[in-house]
């Protein structure tokens, strides 16, 4: 099944930005402070979690600072947090694994859904509706995105969960569509260097 047109577009955004940070914080200022730190650096796309207190209100305040970011929701299960998400402004949505309540809003709506899969056949159906996120990537590691690539050509899939920073050039090099990093990508201190270190090892990256 292809993507409509719309979709599409964000998924390219996606593509163009090669890094997605995750965000999941204590409160939803942090969020929002850590995204515009993260934007201001030159990351492209920003996936701000759902288990984050006040999430909504983080993804709203962002969408109005920073209009021409790519935001979207992650750790989305059930059909009233997509709802909620796409209400204050995002432009696409992430699962965990596979939800049918969400995939189904997320066709009415017209809007990118990269759902989680991790097992072959998971990868497969997702894949074939559009991007699809393994997740944990750090449990079978690039070689099984590789075996996954090699029965799975051409798709589009965005290993997250457990990837260090300093290793996403290397995921991208193996064929990742983009690459989730986590909290290695903005916990403990020199996060500008880190930041510097991942562009520079990732030509192109950016909005």
């Amino acid at each position: 099944m292809e993507l409509s047109s719309s979709t599409e577009r964000t998924a390219e955004r996606i593509r163009a930005a090669r890094i997605l940070p995750v965000l999941r914080t204590k409160t939803s200022e942090q969020s929002y402070q850590m995204a515009l730190r993260l934007l201001a650096l030159g990351i492209g796309a920003i996936e701000l979690t759902t288990t984050t207190e006040g999430w909504q209100d983080a993804m709203i305040r962002l969408r109005n600072e920073a209009p021409d970011a790519l935001v979207g929701a992650g750790t989305v299960v059930n059909r009233a947090d997509a709802e909620r998400a796409i209400e204050a402004g995002a432009e696409f949505l992430v699962s965990p694994y596979p939800v049918p309540e969400v995939r189904s809003l997320a066709a009415e709506r017209d809007i990118l859904l990269i759902e989680g899969s991790f097992t072959p056949g998971e990868l497969a159906a997702a894949t074939s509706r559009g991007v699809a996120k393994i997740f944990p990537a750090h449990v079978g590691g690039i070689a099984y995105l590789r075996s996954m690539l090699a029965v799975l050509p051409g798709a589009r899939i965005i290993p997250t969960g457990g990837i260090p920073a300093s290793e996403a050039a290397q995921w991208l090099e193996a064929g990742a569509f983009a690459v989730g990093v986590g909290s290695d990508l903005y916990s403990g201190d020199g996060m500008e260097a880190k930041i510097s270190a991942l562009l520079a090892s990732v030509p192109g990256t950016g909005r």
